[in-house]
């Protein structure tokens, strides 16, 4: 397959991945935002978000470090100048089908226009309590059926192999950020001192990652950080687990390896079995947060690497 058609469809997974993530974590702090809470720490949930995602500098110098809710929501859903915004990234995916209409089914293509389509035409400029609700379940529907597709439709080669590689290092990030995202909150209140551990954001966390169910149904644990973070990370069976994502990662690479992806195959080995054998207290000894930080940095080390391997993408001098 030629550089360029494998980078297009790399990124197409990526994008539509990265669309549903975002939608995810919304989900989450909009929900929580709608509880009874000091104004303040509001906006400290915001601006840790917003840092997780690696977007705090660039929102701040736009926005004076306002993190009223509503700001902050029109920036990651609907900005058009934020290039990581679900509707640039919902643009982004259908940009990269576009590309590569002979490689992908037709009905990827149709999904992924259509997809797009919708959220040009409907996506609200301005924020309203009803609209972004309705948007952030348009997000994950739209993204169930796009998987499907895919899956239904797509011919197992080079192509369907780098998509996979695309959207599961994807989810695995934005999953390990999610979860530093609700650690952080959980971690001090507005004050600066030891927050007292409240359940419910746990457990609207679990229903963002599609998992509630799951986790009442596999496991006996009351919903904690521990606990949650351990049933995100290491189960092999949640369909959105780090374990799960690593996995998925390490497999679809095989499948493409070549003279020289060597060492990038032993690094998501590496990532695939710490995730399968380690457990919290042996990779998280200095605490869950630098645990996760450590997945997010390999799986953007392997981002790297996949680009340079596979996608012609220029070494660093």
């Amino acid at each position: 397959m030629l550089s360029r058609t494998a980078d297009h469809v790399y990124w197409l997974g990526r994008y539509a991945e990265r669309a549903e993530n975002l939608a995810r974590t919304l989900d989450v702090q909009y929900r929580l935002s709608l509880l009874p809470r000091k104004a303040a720490s509001e906006g400290v949930g915001w601006a840790r978000t917003l840092a997780t995602l690696s977007l705090g500098e660039e929102y701040a110098a736009r926005f004076d470090e306002d993190y009223e809710a509503h700001r902050v929501i029109d920036y990651l859903a609907f900005d058009r100048e934020n290039p990581s915004s679900i509707y640039n990234c919902l643009r982004a995916a259908r940009e990269n089908a576009h590309a590569v209409r002979g490689t992908i089914s037709s009905e990827m293509w149709e999904t992924f226009n259509a997809t797009w389509l919708e959220a040009r035409g409907n996506a609200p400029s301005r924020f309203s309590t009803r609209n972004v609700a309705e948007f952030i379940e348009w997000v994950k529907y739209r993204a169930h059926l796009a998987r499907g597709v895919v899956l239904g439709s797509m011919l197992r080669d080079e192509g369907y192999h780098f998509m996979q590689i695309g959207t599961f290092l994807e989810r695995a990030d934005g999953v390990a950020r999610l979860l530093r995202i609700r650690l952080a909150c959980e971690a001090t209140d507005n004050d600066g001192e030891p927050a007292t551990h409240d359940y419910l954001p746990w457990t609207v966390l679990l229903r963002s990652l599609s998992a509630y169910e799951i986790f009442r149904r596999v496991s006996r644990d009351r919903v904690t950080p521990r606990h949650v973070v351990e049933f995100a990370a290491f189960r092999p069976d949640v369909p959105r687990s780090l374990l799960r994502s690593a996995e998925l990662v390490f497999d679809n690479l095989s499948a493409v390896a070549n003279t020289q992806s060597g060492e990038t195959q032993r690094r998501a080995g590496v990532l695939h079995s710490m995730l399968r054998f380690g457990t919290l207290d042996s990779l998280a000894a200095g605490g869950a947060e630098p645990f996760l930080q450590d997945v997010i940095a390999r799986v953007g080390d392997l981002n790297d690497r996949v680009g340079r391997d596979f996608l012609g993408h220029a070494v660093p001098a």
